[in-house]
This record gives C-alpha cells, structure tokens and sequence, in this order.
C-alpha cells in the first residue's frame, strides 16, 4: 500500500518539465515518512534541507504542500534510486533501470543525494550520457546538515542553478 500512496504523492507534485531531477537512495523504513507526504511529523531533513536551499527558506510542518508546489514550479522533482525501502540491507540498484528513469523524465541536470547513491550510480549515469553532477552529496542528517547545504549548492551551481531554473 505504501508504495501506491508514494508514487501519487509524488505524481502529485512531478512538474510537468523537470528541470533538476534529484536522486536519493529510498523510501524511508517509517511508511509515515516520504519526501512527498504533505503530513510528515518528524525527520523530514532531506525535505527541509532541500526547499531551504532551492528556495530560499525553510518550511515548517504546515508549510510543506505550498513549499512542494513551488518546488515544483521551479521544475524540480525528486526519485529513489530503490523504490522500495532498504531496511537493514545495503544499496543495490539496477542504474539501467534508473538511467531509462531519467531518460523519461528527461531533466536539464541531475543531482545525486547521498554518497552511496553517487557511488553506485555516478559513473554508469554519466557513461550514459545523462546530465549527472559530479558531486558527492552527503545526506543532511546525523550532524551533517551544513556539510549536505555546501555540496548541495555547490552541485547546483555546477548545474547552473540561479533559483530560477537550471541554466537559467
């Protein structure tokens, strides 16, 4: 059930041209949590971090839909690179399958979100020809939020991102 009400939260916010596609490991464990939940109660840090420096301001808890949609309008949207939670086991991706995921979404830039997302993916994404920043992004928790704001930004300028839009 979890993975349905994920893929229509996510729908509900996929802006119709992507123009920074945002790649982070999986789903939370906690079936409560996801980037896209609107009701999100706590650990929501990847979230918060991200509309903090792609929009200039962080939302608090009953600001999360309006952040999404602008976001959104800004044309960025965010996929796993496991769709299904990890639990306890390591990373492992088909990035054949996460490179025709990219391919569909067809984005002008493409940040990887966590250091084992990069490692994993990096070299097979950019082999294939997909815009993909050579960066590696740590996760903004367990005491590494400003760590995650420096790289995220720096990423995003090597995307060419003015808070307008990528190569804007």
């Amino acid at each position: 059930m979890s993975g349905a009400r994920r893929a229509q939260a996510a729908a509900k916010y996929r802006p119709s041209e992507v123009r920074l596609l945002l790649i982070a490991e999986a789903p939370p464990d906690d079936e409560s949590r996801y980037f896209y939940f609107e009701d999100v109660r706590a650990h929501d840090s990847l979230f918060r971090h991200v509309a903090a420096a792609i929009l200039g301001w962080t939302p608090d808890r009953t600001e999360k839909a309006r952040a999404l949609e602008q976001l959104g309008d800004r044309g960025v949207f965010l996929i796993d690179a496991s769709e299904i939670p990890l639990g306890d086991r390591q990373l492992q991706v088909d990035a054949q399958d996460v490179a025709d995921r990219c391919r569909a979404l067809n984005p002008e830039g493409i940040v990887l979100i966590k250091t084992t997302v990069y490692d994993a993916l990096f070299s097979d994404l950019d082999s294939a020809g997909l815009p993909v920043i050579n960066k590696r992004i740590p996760f903004p928790g367990s005491g590494r939020q400003r760590e995650f704001m420096a790289a995220f930004a720096d990423a995003l300028a090597q995307v060419g991102w003015d808070n307008g839009g990528v190569g804007r």
